[in-house]
């Protein structure tokens, strides 16, 4: 095992976008959409945790290059029985992105099911998955 070397590659701007889920009670979604989960804010918290999820990949994913974040962006589509959570993550970098965006939605799904685990012990998890990423060699991919 060993890192990737990069230090032939051109720093290019690049841009990852993933997508993930969680599955809770209709009764549950009520109370996070009137901030009224006894933990609190839990789309706030969970909003900066996957920031922190994303600033930390290299922390807890072996091999991972630490790289600059320029930007993270979270979003939460709330849903009857669903939570969509959508991360944007940008830099300019000699790698891309991917694994910083995929630890920031995991990390603000985990952040959700933490604060809401003792209304619903049913919650699931679900979708993680890279939608989109550019920069870099390999260019464009579109899911």
């Amino acid at each position: 095992m060993r890192m990737r070397d990069i230090s032939d590659k051109a720093i290019t701007e690049r841009e990852a976008v993933v997508e993930g889920a969680l599955s809770l009670k209709p009764s549950v979604i009520k109370l996070i959409k009137a901030k009224r989960v006894p933990k609190g804010d839990c789309l706030a918290a969970a909003e900066i945790a996957g920031i922190l999820g994303a600033k930390k990949a290299s922390q807890i994913i072996p091999l991972c290059h630490p790289i600059p974040i320029d930007f993270v962006g979270i979003e939460f589509v709330l849903g009857h029985r669903k939570i969509r959570i959508k991360t944007r993550v940008k830099t300019k970098a000699k790698t891309g992105v991917e694994m910083e965006a995929l630890a920031a939605t995991v990390v603000a799904a985990l952040t959700i099911y933490d604060m809401c685990k003792p209304l619903d012990k049913n919650i699931v998890i679900s979708d993680i998955k890279l939608l989109r990423k550019s920069g870099g060699k390999s260019g464009l991919y579109v899911r």
